[in-house]
């Protein structure tokens, strides 16, 4: 089929300089959400049309499966299908979606295009307790004739309460007739795609419908209120299939997921956590409160302690992260790794049992197995041009509040004393200690505070 997504709206109550179908939801533009989905039915072809922005929405969302067309000015939704007919194929049918109605489901679309073949019109319709602002479904006889729009619609237009979604599905040499006749003599002087409906009906060509299976699928944005109501609507769903899966989510109101979440068995993610890009969990991993993890991987058995942000890492199986850590892009934790509270790797690795359990700073390094890094210790990798890496073998103990200034390596089972500021190769096995002598002095007096004169 042919698909096109109309998506030249200002969007003016979004009160943004953002065009309204670039606006996010669960991490990705609204717009992304129509095309995956239009993806998912591997059509022949995907018309974008778009307006208001400029050229800000073919530049954010460009790809070789996407043909973007620009309706300027914007005349209505029956016009900005016009643009899209030099693209389309007579062979198939188009199918006609909306950059800002991102929840539709390609099982409701399949639905639809199966009402339609290859020579009906089908519309996707939807039943609704207070149907104000939304086009109404006239039927004789069971069968749809037209599509009356509000402010066009008589008392008795504007008590029928199954509405037009606008999502419609139409053998397109017929569409093409159809959309060269539209005229815009109506209240908004507008040419409504909706108008084909009793042209369809004129010529002959059967009408069909088809509902979602919630409501929701239909529903579109055009204010921040709505952004944030449907933000919501499609995390429950995540939250719900999570839970289907087997995840225990402390309560999966406050859960968010901004791309993918992969998790395996007797998952466990206590409350505010933020999952960005793909972040897979493997079985028996624990996620503490308020975490932002993105793009990871988390091996078995790991927990993440509340408050830690993970950026582009992988955890080792058994380890345990936090609270408030930070591990930054390339960073590899291997297994039984503890990285503790006020700790922040970046662009290291760590080998197995290695430890690091407060107020350090461990980048552009590789630490080996079982190596204790004490507190207050920094890997010192920028000498304000370029970065250098710190290597760290196997064994080793660094003492508390050292500074290791790359490139520099710590040899296997070596020691350094606290307070060290190593400059040059630690050997192996030796203890290595950098720090002035120790000194008391007798009789010395503390400075008193002099009191202030009158």
């Amino acid at each position: 089929m042919n698909v096109v997504i109309l998506a030249a709206g200002m969007g003016k109550r979004m009160q943004s300089d953002l065009p309204k179908v670039l606006h996010a939801l669960a991490g990705k533009p609204l717009l992304s959400h129509v095309i995956d989905t239009a993806r998912s039915l591997s059509p022949s072809r995907i018309c974008v049309i778009y307006g208001h922005g400029g050229d800000a929405v073919p530049s954010r969302l460009a790809a070789d499966d996407l043909r973007f067309v620009i309706q300027q000015p914007q005349l209505g939704t029956g016009h900005a299908v016009m643009q899209a007919v030099p693209e389309l194929s007579d062979d198939e049918p188009t199918l006609v979606l909306y950059g800002d109605v991102p929840l539709t489901s390609a099982a409701t679309l399949t639905s639809l295009a199966e009402q339609a073949g290859s020579d009906k019109l089908a519309v996707l319709t939807v039943n609704l307790a207070d149907p104000t602002g939304y086009g109404r479904i006239v039927r004789e006889n069971a069968r749809i004739v037209r599509i009356v729009e509000q402010k066009d619609a008589s008392a008795a237009e504007r008590s029928i309460n199954e509405v037009n979604t606008g999502i419609l599905i139409a053998p397109t040499k017929a569409l093409k007739a159809w959309l060269s006749s539209l005229s815009n003599d109506n209240a908004q002087q507008e040419y409504y795609l909706t108008d084909i409906i009793a042209m369809a009906v004129r010529d002959g060509v059967p009408v069909e419908s088809a509902q979602p299976a919630y409501v929701w699928e239909t529903l579109g944005v055009n204010s921040k209120v709505q952004l944030a109501e449907l933000e919501r609507i499609h995390q429950r769903n995540i939250a719900d299939a999570l839970l289907e899966q087997g995840v225990t989510l402390a309560d999966p109101a406050r859960l968010d997921v901004r791309g993918t979440l992969v998790c395996g068995r007797d998952v466990e993610i206590d409350v505010g956590c933020v999952f960005e890009g793909r972040v897979e969990l493997a079985d028996g991993v624990k996620v503490g409160a308020h975490c932002v993890i993105r793009n990871a991987t988390v091996l078995q058995r790991a927990a993440i302690k509340p408050f830690c942000h993970i950026d582009e890492a992988t955890v080792g199986a058994e380890s345990q992260i936090g609270p408030y850590a930070r591990l930054r892009p390339g960073t590899v934790l291997g297994g039984d790794v503890h990285i503790g509270n006020f700790v922040e790797v970046k662009n290291g690795s760590f080998g197995a049992h290695s430890k690091a359990n407060h107020l350090a700073y461990v980048g552009d390094a590789t630490v080996g197995s079982r190596v204790n890094i004490g507190a207050g210790t920094i890997t010192c990798n920028y000498d304000g041009a370029n970065k250098h890496r710190t290597i760290i073998e196997d064994d080793a103990f660094i003492g508390s509040d050292s500074q290791l200034v790359a490139p520099v390596t710590v040899g296997k089972g070596a020691t350094l004393g606290a307070g060290t500021t190593l400059t040059k190769d630690a050997p192996a096995g030796a203890l290595t200690v950098s720090r002035a002598r120790q000194v008391s002095i007798a009789g010395w007096q503390r400075p008193v505070k002099q009191k202030k004169q009158d």
